[in-house]
C-alpha cells in the first residue's frame, strides 16, 4: 500500500517557505527605506550617462566624416572598398571605445555629484539640529 505524505509535515514545510519569502520581502523593504536616492537622483544618474553618450558619439561621428570618412573616395568619385571598409572597421572600434570611456566617466561624474548632494543635504540637516 502507498503511505499517504504527513500533512502535517507538508503545512509545516509550505510554512517555512512562507517565512523565507517573508524574509526576503522585509530586507528588499528595509534596503528601499534605507536607500538614499529619490526618484530625482536615480533619473539623473540614468539620463546623464545616457545623453552624455549620445552627444559624444553624434559628435564623434561628426568629427570622423568630417575628417577621415571621405578618405575611401576615388578622385574619379567611385570608392575604394577595401580602404571603406578598413576604415569602417576602425571607426568602429574607436567609437565603441571612447563612447564606453565617455560613459563610465559621466556614470561616475553623475554618481560624484548625488553623493556630493547627499553629503550636503545631511550637513545642512545636522548644521539646523545644532550638531557641529
Amino acid at each position: 500500500m502507498s503511505e499517504m505524505p504527513d500533512p502535517e509535515s507538508s503545512a509545516d514545510r509550505i510554512v517555512a517557505s512562507l517565512h523565507n519569502v517573508d524574509e526576503k520581502v522585509n530586507a528588499l523593504r528595509e534596503q528601499r527605506i534605507n536607500d538614499p536616492d529619490d526618484l530625482c537622483d536615480k533619473m539623473f544618474k540614468v539620463a546623464a550617462p545616457t545623453l552624455a553618450g549620445l552627444v559624444f558619439g553624434k559628435l564623434f561621428e561628426l568629427a570622423w566624416r568630417k575628417s577621415v570618412g571621405r578618405k575611401a573616395v576615388l578622385p574619379d568619385g567611385t570608392t575604394d572598398k577595401r580602404k571603406e571598409l578598413a576604415l569602417n572597421l576602425v571607426f568602429g572600434v574607436a567609437s565603441a571605445g571612447l563612447g564606453a570611456l565617455v560613459s563610465q566617466l559621466s556614470d561616475r561624474g553623475s554618481q560624484a555629484l548625488v553623493d556630493r548632494r547627499h553629503s550636503r543635504q545631511s550637513r545642512r540637516i545636522r548644521w539646523n539640529r545644532g550638531i557641529r
